[in-house]
């Protein structure tokens, strides 16, 4: 495979990246499980293989990224061969001290590359530019892809939100501390 080169984004991109299918494919999905007893609450989120694989629509709406790219404050593009194959939305507003990524997206053609951990490794680099010490990733429980390569890449569960998405899907939240 040729070398992923990773950029800012330009307002060209984006046409591009709102074209890119952003659905994915699993076997295996992390079921909630919300518990509340007198003098205790707890989550509980297990491993779940499904009887047969299904296609994950992605939680958020495509269309309204030209109106919100410039208010985040960072979108870096992954490019193979001339072409954005993926694309990772960042801000700095949302939690101090803190760069949360809040899309990663990656076209099927490109996916189990390298290139969204590509993308990661360069919003870490961004993030302790600017001096954060840590790195949240947001992403739906049903994105059992997703969530295995941030917890290889060594980032932990930190926490969810089960009416984050107008999709109705559980938002699960892993961060990493960044040495700076």
């Amino acid at each position: 495979m040729a070398e992923v080169q990773i950029r800012n984004a330009v307002a060209t991109d984006i046409q591009v990246v709102m074209s890119f299918d952003h659905s994915s494919e699993s076997d295996y999905v992390w079921q909630f499980d919300f518990q509340q007893g007198e003098g205790q609450i707890g989550a509980i989120f297990r491993e779940i293989r499904l009887p047969r694989s299904i296609t994950i629509r992605y939680p958020k709406s495509i269309s309204t990224l030209p109106d919100e790219w410039n208010r985040y404050s960072g979108m870096i593009v992954a490019v193979v061969e001339n072409g954005v194959c993926g694309y990772l939305r960042l801000t700095d507003f949302m939690v101090p001290e803190t760069s949360w990524i809040t899309d990663l997206v990656v076209t099927p053609g490109f996916r189990r590359k390298g290139i969204a951990k590509s993308l990661i490794l360069a919003a870490q680099g961004w993030a302790a530019e600017r001096q954060k010490t840590q790195v949240i990733i947001e992403m739906s429980a049903k994105n059992y892809p997703a969530v295995n390569l941030v917890k290889k890449m060594g980032y932990e569960f930190c926490g969810y939100n089960d009416n984050y998405y107008s999709s109705n899907d559980v938002a699960l939240f892993f961060g990493r501390i960044l040495r700076l």
